[in-house]
């Protein structure tokens, strides 16, 4: 080999160690957003949560409708319940499986969300839920471009899931969605599973609803 032709052999090889350096960034980034995101929420901290969003980002929780722009995900959040005392808030945001654009522009993103709510003396619930998410490179830095929730299910805590779970959350009372729901299904005990983004990973095949 020549030594014009080692050149551009290390050059090549620099280039690909270059695209995975950054997408291993990306991944991290887009990671430490959505954890960002869970911390947030559970302490009620509804303007950082909105700061992580794109100007023109849509959010939809469970049943609630969708909401369109960051002012209106902003609204959104401000209309949740506030962190007070005897209040327990946790969304851990788990089991991220991202999916980076060939370009680095964009991602999607798969997560488990496992929650903790509830007020001393009142009520506490369990719940659980599926993320699949779209992340945008927003003036050079990741952000959510879309958070869609689906609720696999809420128990009451002193009850468990043999007693049955509590129905799919609506609209919030004074907050009305900008568009309706774009996916309609019912929570525990029914069975709904969240589309996948990915195909399998082994397979190369795309998911089929059995």
């Amino acid at each position: 080999m020549s030594t014009d032709d080692q050149v551009l052999d290390l050059l090549r090889r620099v280039e690909a160690l270059e695209i995975k350096a950054r997408a291993a960034a990306d991944y991290m980034a887009i990671c430490n957003l959505q954890a960002a995101y869970g911390y947030y929420v559970d302490k009620t901290l509804y303007d950082e949560a909105a700061d992580l969003f794109a100007r023109n980002a849509r959010l939809e929780i469970a049943g609630r409708g969708l909401f369109v722009g960051q002012d209106r995900v902003r609204k959104y959040l401000h209309a949740l319940p506030k962190l007070e005392f005897g209040c327990v808030f946790n969304h851990m945001q788990l089991q991220p499986l991202i999916s980076i654009a060939p370009d680095g522009q964009s991602a999607r993103g798969r997560w488990r969300n496992f929650i903790q709510i509830g007020w001393l003396g009142r009520e506490a619930r369990w719940g659980e839920g599926t993320y699949e998410n779209e992340y945008v490179r927003e003036d050079g830095i990741w952000k959510i471009e879309y958070l869609h929730f689906y609720t696999t299910y809420y128990v009451e805590f002193d009850k468990g899931w043999h007693h049955g779970g509590v129905p799919l959350a609506g609209p919030l009372p004074g907050m009305e969605p900008d568009q309706a729901l774009t996916v309609n299904y019912k929570a525990f005990p029914h069975v709904f599973v969240p589309p996948f983004h990915y195909v399998n990973p082994v397979s190369g095949q795309e998911f089929r609803k059995r």
